[in-house]
């Protein structure tokens, strides 16, 4: 049996998204939406309207065929950490402290009520993995009855963004108290987006954690901010010190460079296909 996480430690909650499985299916986007109440328009063309905690990407080498390569990229908020705890992008600038950064999860939360949608926090994120509510949620008759009751709708006039399903943080947690365990297991916390995706590109758990699939598969060095020791996983825009908790894993470097131009002078990994 897998061990957990004692509920007094800290843990830092993370994900790992493997861009050689990802088949671009949009199953993580669904399940995100469906998951959290995201409200959606009719017309979901206008893209500076609409949201989308997790969105996926598509990617291509830019060849001529037949060298013609293609890959889809997950993209769900990245919960930095920053340089110091804490000190992530968004947290830093926001007046209102309508977002914070939570030491005992790692999760960087969004407090709809005090957000009064000035969009600071839109303008430091470098991923753009936060969006503006331009109206009220409508959902078309019946729909209302499919809404979760563990996440609240949001109102106009705020910002939103992926919380790594933290509600069911704090289920897994009341049911572990319930219990009379002082343990969270790998399996009982879960993002939608991990269950949902049919491929298994999507894996989450405790990056403090030795015993959970994140840590075994990027092998983070807390002597430097978490950086993978994995040759193969990397993490967006790393040299801007943001210090995410959203690894990606391929064995392909274009992709790498196509994500990260920080990676244009790298040289190929052991197992690495250019």
């Amino acid at each position: 049996m897998k061990k957990g996480r004692n509920l007094q430690k800290a843990n830092k909650f993370g994900m790992v998204i493997d861009l050689d499985k990802c088949t671009g299916c949009g199953s993580c986007m669904v399940a995100c939406m469906s998951e959290n109440n995201v409200p959606f328009k009719e017309d979901e063309s206008n893209k500076l309207v609409s949201i989308t905690w997790m969105k996926v990407f598509k990617i291509s080498n830019k060849e001529p065929y037949p060298d013609t390569k293609e890959c889809y990229l997950p993209r769900p908020c990245m919960h930095c950490e920053g340089q110091h705890s804490g000190h992530s992008p968004c947290v830093s600038v926001c007046p209102a402290t309508a977002t914070d950064y939570d030491s005992a999860t790692g999760i960087v939360s969004q407090i709809y009520t005090r957000c009064f949608g000035c969009r600071y926090c839109m303008g430091a994120c470098p991923y753009h993995a936060r969006y503006f509510n331009w109206w009220d949620p409508v959902w078309p008759a019946g729909m209302e009855q499919s809404l979760s009751p563990n996440v609240s709708p949001r109102m106009r006039g705020i910002v939103e963004k992926c919380t790594f399903c933290f509600h069911r943080y704090q289920l897994a947690k009341e049911k572990a108290f319930i219990k009379g365990e002082t343990e969270i297991k790998e399996e009982a916390y879960q993002s939608a987006c991990t269950q949902a995706c049919p491929a298994g590109a999507i894996t989450f758990g405790d990056l403090n954690n030795p015993d959970h699939k994140v840590y075994q598969m990027v092998l983070p060095d807390d002597n430097h901010h978490g950086k993978p020791r994995n040759p193969h996983a990397f993490r967006i825009l790393e040299r801007l010190g943001t210090n995410p908790k959203v690894y990606y894993t391929t064995r392909q470097l274009w992709v790498r460079k196509a994500v990260d131009y920080y990676a244009e002078n790298e040289s190929p990994a052991p197992g690495n296909h250019g």
